[in-house]
């Protein structure tokens, strides 16, 4: 028989409530990614869109920065968006070794098209919580966030 280790209260506390916490990350990504696929987008594939969009162009560290990937996570991302003519790389204008990814016109009306619709689908989601709720979980959110990059 299994033996239960002791652990504090507030160990247990804090298990539960990670737990709670990627399950709900989990469930909530798995539904929205799945709204991207009608689209035939991955997440990071619209997240690269998005922040072109919204953004313009950027080298593809600046990419990676924003939608928190590493350089290398992003490379075959960019290259599947390339194939499918939805952006380019821009040589740069004074050095051409700084090299900056942009929208095609294929690209932008495409995420012109579904970027009202994807947040739609988010505000959907998370229209489950009440305004309040909402504002609450983006404060802790960003708490947890901060506390533990204070810690790297």
């Amino acid at each position: 028989m299994p033996r239960r280790s002791s652990s504090s209260k507030s160990e247990r506390r804090a298990l539960s409530a990670y737990v709670k916490l990627l399950r709900a990350s989990d469930t909530v990504h798995a539904l929205a990614t799945r709204d991207l696929s009608q689209w035939g987008l991955t997440a990071s594939q619209f997240a690269v869109m998005e922040a072109l969009y919204h953004l313009g162009p950027m080298v593809l560290s600046e990419v990676a920065r924003k939608i928190l990937k590493t350089g290398g996570n992003l490379t075959m991302v960019v290259r599947n968006l390339e194939k499918r003519g939805l952006v380019k790389r821009i040589p740069g204008e004074r050095d051409r070794r700084f090299v900056k990814l942009g929208l095609t016109e294929k690209g932008t009306r495409l995420i012109a098209d579904v970027f009202p619709k994807h947040a739609a689908c988010i505000t959907g989601l998370l229209g489950k919580l009440t305004s309040v709720e909402q504002e609450q979980l983006a404060a802790l959110c960003r708490k947890l966030g901060r506390e533990l990059q204070a810690c790297n």
